[in-house]
């Protein structure tokens, strides 16, 4: 809503054009139907055309006064005043003939015969009665212009057209304006966002707040030699807010604010890219002091040396160079301060990252519990909810969301409310939303064979028996086996804030993910397709921690990590051997750990199918009816937290039972 108030505010400032364009091709339009109209308009009276069998009567009764053969196609006949009436007659012609003439009117379909058939018409009239025969040249104007007028309006009406098609408008409706920038600006004045509603990101304000100061009261720092930042780059995962502190900043800082996309440089056509990040610069500097901020720069930015392009005439190069040069060239660009988001830094160029272009790297990462429970107050202050719901719970049950993920969570649930009829939202339907962002909408009525149903329940009862089993598996919140998105079963885990990962964790995670095809094999002697995403998951983590982490027996503390982003390189960093022995630890490791998850089904055999059995008939089992099988099992303080907060939600819902069933 708030954008939409800052694009309306700014159309006002900078009224659209489009209808007077529209009135403009209405008037074009007209002239060409009125010059094509004028071909049709005879402002004379029409002569009647007539046959040879009549003009032969008129030739020999003696009416015709004068003949005008026209270009040698066509003859316009004059007759004798005195005898129109009886011409009229012997035509049998129905209009009226106009005394000025030409009365008649004669198609020459062969001009040398019509001579012959002329002068043997008349033989018998004296040489005075004979009519008076005039050849005439005559240019049709309207029409020759029309012949190469028309087809180059055309050829005019499609390259316009092309152009604008592709040119999408850029800065203006006509290829005139292909080369303008395409950045929407925004007063600083109208935009109203602040840093009070940009939660979770203490650390990037923190940072990037002298920026701001910067812009209101820079002659703090320039009067001690100081100089303003020329660049800002915001690095971090989507939805991590990185738009939304660009524009915090805008708002805060109360400066002109250019917004565009990386990707709004790139064009067809050489050389557009460069025209528009100078005609871009040369807006900012004119408005200066004023931020610049270019969304997805990765789009433009990606390293010369990292492009899959063999064309040494690269419209994106081109246009990368051309930046570089606005951001720190001859030219000084006083006052205007570039800020870039992008979730690729790994990808830019290096020249683009060096001091004096972006002095500046803000990486922006996913929030953590404090964090989180900061945007979920911000994202629920135009909900109604009930004053129970609790969003420090809510923060602890969604580790690794994102804020755009937890805004997605607080839209859900009010959806979910509102199907229910409900006055306001309560903590249920914020758990049923994350369950349905995490794992996709419940599909109850997908029909499910008997056969496939006891298989999914081995397969989830299998995950949820080896992970409890493990030390370092993440702990187990909810298993279901009701459809949900494209899976047929799921287990809820809530993993565990750490920043560094452990080889044996690892390696727990690894056996907890195989436990499911584990299950299936033990206790039903085959193995299905059901585990394809678990066998996904495993097989990138194991390659992490042979090809990346070292963590293997024959590749030790050896790393083919590339944190420079060499994505389009025709080579492996390793030789044909090396790549041999990843394969090999990589299937060693999973093997090892497949058969280890087998062991710990076989060993709680009898309380695997306890479990399985409760699944197959409860469909949903939490947290504790797998304690009660399994036995009490040792939990950090904030996975018991959601467990107890989970279960007391439930006994709430028992005891108000709406007659749906969770």
């Amino acid at each position: 809503m708030q954008e939409n108030k800052e694009n309306k505010q700014n159309s006002e400032n900078n009224p659209p054009k489009k209808n007077m364009n529209k009135n403009i091709f209405w008037i074009y339009g007209g002239i060409i139907a009125g010059i094509i109209l004028l071909q049709f308009i005879n402002f004379k009276p029409t002569a009647v055309e007539i046959g040879w069998r009549e003009l032969n009567k008129l030739l020999q009764g003696n009416y015709v006064s004068r003949i005008d053969v026209i270009n040698r196609d066509f003859a316009e006949i004059y007759i004798k005043s005195d005898r129109l009436d009886t011409a009229k007659s012997i035509t049998n012609s129905t209009n009226d003939l106009d005394a000025k003439g030409p009365q008649f009117k004669y198609v020459i379909t062969s001009a040398d015969k019509f001579d012959e058939k002329i002068a043997e018409a008349q033989q018998n009239l004296s040489v005075n009665d004979q009519p008076y025969i005039k050849n005439i040249k005559r240019k049709d104007i309207w029409g020759d212009a029309l012949g190469w007028v028309l087809p180059l309006l055309l050829l005019v009406f499609i390259w316009f057209f092309m152009f604008r098609r592709v040119g999408g408008g850029g800065g203006g409706n006509n290829i005139f304006s292909m080369g303008k920038s395409r950045a929407k600006l925004f007063e600083g004045s109208k935009i109203k966002i602040t840093f009070d509603q940009v939660a979770g990101l203490e650390e990037a304000k923190t940072e990037i707040v002298e920026i701001v100061d910067f812009l209101k009261n820079s002659e703090k720092y320039t009067r001690l030699g100081g100089k303003i930042p020329k660049g800002v780059l915001l690095i971090g995962p989507p939805g991590t807010g990185k738009t939304l502190l660009a524009k915090a900043v805008a708002g805060e800082a109360e400066v002109p604010f250019f917004s565009m996309s990386g990707s709004d440089f790139v064009e067809m056509f050489v050389g557009v890219g460069a025209s528009r990040v100078r005609d871009l610069f040369a807006q900012a500097k004119a408005k200066a002091p004023c931020i610049i901020f270019i969304d997805e720069i990765d789009a433009i930015g990606r390293s010369r040396s990292k492009r899959a392009s063999f064309n040494s005439n690269d419209e994106r190069e081109n246009t990368l160079n051309q930046l570089l040069t606005e951001m720190d060239g001859f030219d000084t660009n006083t006052g205007v301060i570039l800020l870039a988001a992008t979730n690729r830094a790994d990808v830019l160029d290096s020249a683009l990252l060096r001091a004096g272009r972006f002095d500046r790297q803000i990486t922006l990462e996913l929030p953590e519990l404090s964090e989180r429970e900061a945007i979920f107050r911000v994202h629920t202050v135009g909900l109604q909810i009930k004053n129970d719901v609790n969003l420090n719970l809510l923060a602890k049950q969604t580790p690794g969301f994102s804020g755009a993920d937890i805004a997605n969570v607080c839209n859900e649930s009010a959806l979910i409310a509102a199907r229910q009829d409900k006055d306001k939202i309560d903590h249920q339907d914020f758990h049923d939303a994350i369950d349905k962002i995490i794992g996709g909408l419940e599909k109850r009525s997908k029909v499910i064979k008997p056969d496939e149903k006891q298989r999914i329940a081995y397969h989830e009862a299998g995950h949820a028996t080896v992970s409890w089993m493990l030390k370092h598996a993440q702990p187990l919140i909810k298993v279901t086996i009701v459809p949900r998105g494209r899976s047929l079963g799921a287990a809820w885990y809530l993993p565990e804030e750490r920043q560094l990962s452990t080889k044996e964790q690892f390696f727990d995670e690894v056996c907890a993910a195989l436990g499911g095809r584990a299950a299936e094999e033990v206790m039903l002697s085959s193995i299905s397709s059901g585990a394809l995403n678990d066998l996904e998951k495993v097989t990138k983590q194991v390659y992490s921690m042979v090809a990346f982490f070292g963590m293997s027996d024959k590749l030790p503390n050896v790393s083919y990590y590339d944190s420079q982003g060499q994505e389009y390189s025709f080579t492996k960093p390793y030789s044909e051997k090396t790549a041999e022995i990843i394969d090999d630890e990589v299937r060693i490791i999973i093997e090892q750990q497949y058969a280890r998850a087998k062991k710990i089904v076989v060993e709680y055999n009898g309380k695997f199918e306890l479990l399985a059995q409760r699944l197959k008939e409860k469909e949903v089992i939490y947290t504790e009816d797998v304690e009660e099988i399994l036995g009490p099992r040792e939990f950090t303080t904030d996975a018991r937290a959601v467990i107890d907060g989970v279960k007391k939600m439930r006994d709430e819902k028992k005891n108000n039972d709406s007659g749906v069933k969770f």
